[in-house]
């Protein structure tokens, strides 16, 4: 089962994923963000060290740094 959190402002659930992408100078980095649906890349649960937080003004979920 994909982690998920409910947004407060809208009520809406949305899904953690998770994917590896190759910036311009060609190293790799590990990307999170949140989707309304759980497809390939949803992951279990939080990256350790990181907290969800909601955006007041979207309602929208972030990933941050403890």
């Amino acid at each position: 089962m994909a982690f998920s959190t409910v947004s407060k402002k809208s009520g809406k659930t949305y899904f953690l994923h998770s994917r590896v992408t190759v910036l311009k100078g060609g190293r790799e980095q590990r990307i999170y963000f949140f989707a309304g649906e759980a497809k390939e890349g949803a992951i279990d649960k939080l990256p350790d060290g990181y907290m969800v937080s909601e955006n007041e003004r979207t309602g929208l979920p972030i990933l941050k740094k403890k």
